[in-house]
């Protein structure tokens, strides 16, 4: 949480233990739905912007989703307790890339416009290697690069979510996570500005 309120992004390896990575690749679906771009009425599919595949998590699943949903509200209460941000609820999904898939970059919320102020992603890639692609590529408000983070198995990456533009480039093995964004109740809060 430190590292959030000083530059608004951290990345933590080790977060989700080797136990838990396997029990999330267990759990991964068999049925995927092509990802999209837009929310309600401006919902559609774009595939020279994304291509991922991705699959809601349920509170009700149980097993290790349940234990992954548990930690995300430990993450939730810490994150409201040092960073006083509202946070209300937790959004997640399962997404899956495959080889020749990509995120263009975005944001993952609109100023002053969405509900989403932290973003979270959790890696479930074992033996990730560099020739594999898939970094997650993170830029500042300024549209500065920042990093490139590589999706390594139980690492996770948390940001602002309307402060940082990211894209995910091209996988060349098949590559999995978890997106999520802690949101606070309905609109009435404003921007969440991003530490000078």
């Amino acid at each position: 949480m430190d590292a959030i309120a000083e530059r608004g992004w951290t990345l933590v390896d080790d977060f989700l233990p080797p136990d838990l990575v396997q029990g999330l690749q267990e759990a991964l679906p068999d049925e995927w739905q092509p990802a999209g771009i837009g929310r309600a009425q401006q919902h559609q599919t774009n595939s020279a912007i994304r291509r991922d595949q991705i699959h809601w998590l349920e509170r009700e699943t149980g097993g290790a989703v349940a234990r992954y949903l548990a930690m995300m509200e430990q993450l939730r209460l810490c994150a409201n307790r040092e960073l006083m941000l509202g946070l209300f609820d937790y959004e997640a999904h399962f997404a899956r890339y495959r080889p020749g898939d990509f995120y263009g970059r975005h944001r993952d919320a609109f100023a002053g416009r969405s509900n989403r102020r932290l973003t979270t992603v959790c890696y479930l890639n074992e033996g990730w290697q560099e020739a594999d692609g898939g970094l997650l590529r993170l830029y500042g408000d300024d549209e500065q690069f920042l990093s490139d983070i590589a999706p390594r198995a139980g690492r996770l990456v948390l940001f602002l979510s309307e402060a940082f533009p990211h894209e995910v480039l091209p996988a060349r093995a098949e590559r999995h996570s978890i997106a999520g964004w802690f949101r606070v109740n309905g609109n009435a809060l404003g921007r969440v500005d991003p530490p000078r």
